[in-house]
C-alpha cells in the first residue's frame, strides 16, 4: 500500500497534544519541557542571588538591585528566544542543566556581571536544580490546575446532592432491588469520598533539597567551611515554597511524589466509580441526558444520546491511574546514590495529570447535562414493595423482644413471603394486618411505602454537602 508520509507535518502523536489539547494545555505552563527549563532558570538564579545576598563566598562583591532584576527577568520574560538559546547550548553540551547554566552565564556577561559568573550553579549537582524545579512545577500544577478541577467536580456533585436530597430512589445491591435511598444521598456519598481525598492532596508536602553530589555538602564544606550550609539550604528551599528534606542521596528521594500520585490515583478511582454509577443510572432511566443542539449520538440510530462524557472519563481515569501507579513505583527506587530512571519517568507527570484533568472536565460537563427522571424513579419504587420486608421484620424483632406473642422468626417469615418474587402493596399490607402487631406499629407500617422508606438519607446528603462547603480550598 502506498501512502503519504505524515512525519514531516506538525501533528501530535498523543491525544493530549492533539484532540484534547484544550483540556490539557493549562498544564504546559507547569510540566512541559519548556516549563521545566524555565523553573531550572528560576532555581539557578535564586540560588545565585541567595548566595550573593548572604555573602556566603568570601571576596564576592555586592549584587546590584538592577542586576538581580535583570536576572529574574530571564524567568518573567521567558519565551521562545530563551527556549531556542537553551536548545543551542544543549546541542553542544548534550546536558540540559548545563545548558541552563551557560544561558545564565551569557546573561551575566550581557549585563556586565560576568565577574560573578562562577557563582552560578555553585556547589550544585544537576539533581539539586532538577528536584527543586520539579517541586515548584508539580506544586503549581496541583495548586493552580488540578485542585480547582477536582473542586469543580465536587461542587457540581454537591449542588446536585442538595437539590436531590429528598428525591427517593430504589437502591440496588448486587444489582438487585434493595432498601430505598435518595438520589441526593447517593451523590452525597461521592461528595464525602472525594472531599477526603481532596484534603489529602491539598495538604501535600512538596519536598526539596540542595546538598550536593551525594547529599553530604562535601564540596560546600571544603570550599567555604565556615558557612552553615544546612541552614542556607533549608532557608533557600523554603523560600521556593517547598519543604526542606535534610537527608538524601544525590537525589531527593521522591517519596512525596509517590505519596501524591497514590492520592491522586485514589481520587481518580473514586471518580471512575462515579462515572460507572452515573452511566448505570442513565441506562436505567433514573437520569435523562439533555441533548446538545446539533450533536449526533449514533451514525445510524438517530434517537441515541450517548453518555460519552462518562465513558471518556472512565478511560482517561484508567490511563491516568496506570501512569501514576507506574511513577509511584518507579520513583521511590534509585540504585545506590543515583541512577537516571527518574529522569525520563518524571517527564510523564504532566501526561498522567493531563488525563486526569481531561476526565474531571468531562465528568463536570456530563453531570451538567443530566436531568432527574422523577417518574422513572417513582415507577421503580412502586414496582418493588418487597423492599419493605426489611422494615417489617425489624419491627417484628423489636415487638418480639418486647414480649408480643407471635413475633418469633420474623426474618424467616418475610423471607418466605418475598424472596425471589414480587409482592405488591395489597399483599404486603394484608400480611402486616395479619401479624397481630401493636396498633402503633401496625399503623406505622401501613403508612410506609417504598418512596417514604428512606430513613435519614436526606439529612446525610445535606451533611455531606455542608462538610464540603466548609472545606478550605
Amino acid at each position: 500500500m502506498t501512502r503519504a508520509s505524515l512525519s514531516s507535518l506538525d501533528l501530535a502523536l498523543g491525544p493530549l497534544d492533539g484532540r484534547y489539547r484544550a483540556d490539557a494545555a493549562p498544564l504546559l505552563d507547569y510540566l512541559s519541557e519548556a516549563a521545566l527549563n524555565r523553573n531550572r532558570i528560576h532555581v539557578e538564579v535564586e540560588w545565585f542571588i541567595h548566595l550573593a545576598e548572604n555573602h556566603v563566598v568570601p571576596g564576592t562583591r555586592e549584587l546590584l538591585d538592577d542586576e538581580k532584576a535583570q536576572l529574574r527577568a530571564l524567568v518573567t520574560h521567558y519565551g521562545q528566544e530563551t527556549i531556542d538559546q537553551l536548545a543551542t547550548f544543549e546541542a553542544v553540551t548534550v546536558h540540559d542543566v548545563k545548558a541552563v547554566e551557560y544561558t545564565i552565564k551569557e546573561s551575566l556577561s550581557a549585563i556586565g556581571a560576568d565577574d560573578l559568573s562562577e557563582l552560578v550553579h555553585f556547589c550544585c549537582t544537576s539533581e539539586d536544580i532538577n528536584n527543586l524545579s520539579y517541586g515548584v512545577g508539580i506544586k503549581g500544577a496541583i495548586t493552580d490546575i488540578w485542585l480547582p478541577r477536582a473542586a469543580a467536580l465536587i461542587d457540581q456533585l454537591a449542588e446536585m446532592a442538595e437539590e436531590l436530597a429528598d428525591v427517593p430512589m430504589l437502591s440496588h445491591t448486587h444489582g438487585q432491588p434493595a432498601t430505598p435511598s435518595t438520589m441526593g444521598k447517593e451523590l452525597g456519598v461521592f461528595v464525602h469520598r472525594l472531599r477526603r481525598q481532596y484534603e489529602r492532596i491539598r495538604d501535600t508536602e512538596f519536598l526539596g533539597k540542595i546538598n550536593g553530589a551525594t547529599g553530604t555538602y562535601s564540596a560546600h564544606t571544603v570550599t567555604v567551611p565556615e558557612a552553615d550550609w544546612p541552614a542556607l539550604a533549608r532557608s533557600f528551599v523554603e523560600k521556593l515554597g517547598l519543604t526542606f528534606n535534610p537527608v538524601t542521596t544525590q537525589i531527593e528521594s521522591h517519596d512525596w511524589q509517590a505519596e501524591l500520585f497514590a492520592d491522586i490515583a485514589r481520587f481518580n478511582r473514586i471518580a471512575h466509580n462515579l462515572a460507572t454509577d452515573m452511566w448505570t443510572y442513565i441506562s436505567i432511566h433514573y437520569f435523562k441526558q439533555i441533548p446538545v443542539e446539533g450533536a449526533t449520538g449514533s451514525s445510524t440510530m438517530p434517537h441515541k444520546v450517548n453518555p460519552i462524557r462518562f465513558e471518556n472519563a472512565e478511560a482517561n481515569l484508567e490511563i491516568s491511574c496506570s501512569l501514576l501507579d507506574t511513577l509511584g513505583a518507579t520513583l521511590v527506587t534509585s540504585r545506590l546514590q543515583r541512577d537516571l530512571t527518574d529522569s525520563t519517568s518524571q517527564r510523564n507527570i504532566g501526561v498522567a495529570l493531563g488525563h486526569s484533568v481531561l476526565a474531571l472536565n468531562n465528568l463536570v460537563k456530563g453531570l451538567q447535562k443530566l436531568a432527574i427522571d422523577r417518574d422513572a424513579l417513582a415507577a421503580d419504587l412502586e414496582s418493588n414493595w418487597e423492599v419493605l420486608a426489611e422494615a417489617i421484620q425489624s419491627v417484628m424483632r423489636a415487638a418480639y423482644l418486647s414480649g408480643v406473642p407471635g413475633m418469633d422468626n420474623p426474618y424467616e417469615k418475610l423471607k418466605d413471603l418475598t424472596r425471589g418474587h414480587r409482592v405488591d402493596q395489597a399483599e404486603l399490607q394484608a400480611f402486616v394486618r395479619g401479624l397481630g402487631l401493636p396498633d402503633s406499629d401496625a399503623e406505622c407500617l401501613a403508612a410506609l411505602s417504598p418512596a417514604s422508606y428512606t430513613g435519614l438519607a436526606a439529612d446525610i446528603a445535606r451533611e455531606a454537602v455542608a462538610a464540603w462547603r466548609g472545606t478550605e480550598r
